[in-house]
C-alpha cells in the first residue's frame, strides 16, 4: 500500500495516536512475542503475510520510507540536517524467519552500492535483540530477497541474507557482543552479487569482517537503513548518523 503526500499528515497522526494510546494496544499472537524465561519467539504460521505501508516522500538522502510487514503499531522517522541524524521509531516483531517487520528508509538503486552509518540506541532499557539495520532488498514486501547487516541492542552484529523471496533468513557470519561495549559504526557493500560486512568497533577505520556472501538481485532494488524494536506492539528508537550511501563499491567509510 502506497501513501502519497496528500495523506502524509493523516498517516503520521495515526502513527502518533497508535503509539501513545494504551487503549488501542492491539492483541499480539503468541508466536510473535519476544523471548523470555518462559517463552521463545517462533516463526509466523505458514503463509502469514501483512501488507507493507509506504510513504513516498524524500527524507535526507532517501526517497521514501516503509513499514515493511505493516507492524501493528505504525513507525515513523525524522531527519535533522544540522546534526545529520536519522531518528527511526519502530515496533515490529523481528527481521528474520520468512518475513520482516521494521521501519525502512530507502532509495532505489542498481549496480554496486556502499552503505555505512553510526548507530546509537537512546533507550538504554530497550530489548536486547532490537536491530538497527542496513538492508539491500529486492522489493518492499515482508518476505523480500535481501542482504542485511544488523547491530543488535545488546551488541551482536551479523551479516545475513534471505536468498529467495519467501525463504527463511540465513546468517552468513557474526561478531559476538562484547560485554559493556557496542560497536559505533556498521557498513555493507554490494559488489556485483557479493555482499560484505564492514565494521568499526572502537573508532578505527572501517574494515571488512569475514568473507563476502553471494546473493543475486534482479535489476533495480532498494537500499537503506531501518530499525525493529523486536517487540510486536511496542515502539522503540534507533538513531543512525554520518550515513554514507554511494552507488559504487569501495566507498564504505
Amino acid at each position: 500500500m502506497k501513501i502519497h503526500a496528500r495523506t502524509f499528515a493523516l498517516v503520521m497522526g495515526v502513527a502518533c495516536l497508535a503509539s501513545r494510546s494504551p487503549a488501542q494496544s492491539p492483541e499480539v499472537p503468541d508466536w510473535a512475542l519476544p523471548g523470555s524465561a518462559t517463552h521463545h519467539q517462533v516463526p509466523p504460521p505458514a503463509g502469514f503475510k501483512r501488507a507493507s505501508r509506504t510513504i513516498e516522500i524524500p527524507l535526507g538522502v532517501f526517497e521514501g520510507q516503509t513499514d515493511v510487514g505493516g507492524a501493528v503499531v505504525p513507525g515513523s522517522a525524522t531527519y535533522s540536517p544540522e546534526a545529520g541524524t536519522y531518528t527511526i521509531n519502530s515496533a515490529g516483531y523481528n527481521i528474520w524467519y520468512f518475513r520482516d517487520e521494521f521501519r525502512y528508509l530507502w532509495k532505489k538503486a542498481t549496480g554496486d552500492v556502499s552503505l555505512a552509518a553510526d548507530v546509537s540506541f537512546p533507550n538504554k532499557e530497550g530489548y536486547g535483540d532490537r536491530k538497527a539495520v542496513l538492508v539491500i532488498r529486492q522489493d518492499l514486501d515482508d518476505d523480500s530477497t535481501e542482504a542485511m547487516v544488523a547491530l543488535h541492542g545488546a551488541g551482536l552484529i551479523h551479516l545475513a541474507e534471505r536468498p529467495v523471496k519467501g525463504a527463511d533468513i540465513k546468517e552468513a557470519h557474526r561478531i559476538e557482543a562484547q560485554p559493556g561495549h557496542i560497536a559505533q559504526r556498521i557498513g555493507i557493500e554490494k559488489r556485483g552479487d557479493a555482499f560484505a560486512l564492514f565494521v568499526s568497533m572502537n573508532g578505527e577505520q572501517m574494515h571488512q569482517v569475514g568473507p563476502a556472501m553471494t546473493l543475486h538481485l534482479d535489476g533495480a532494488f532498494y537500499v537503506g537503513i531501518g530499525f525493529c524494536s523486536h517487540l510486536p506492539a511496542t515502539s522503540d528508537t534507533a538513531i543512525l548518523s554520518r550515513v554514507v550511501l554511494e552507488t559504487e563499491a569501495g566507498k564504505v567509510r
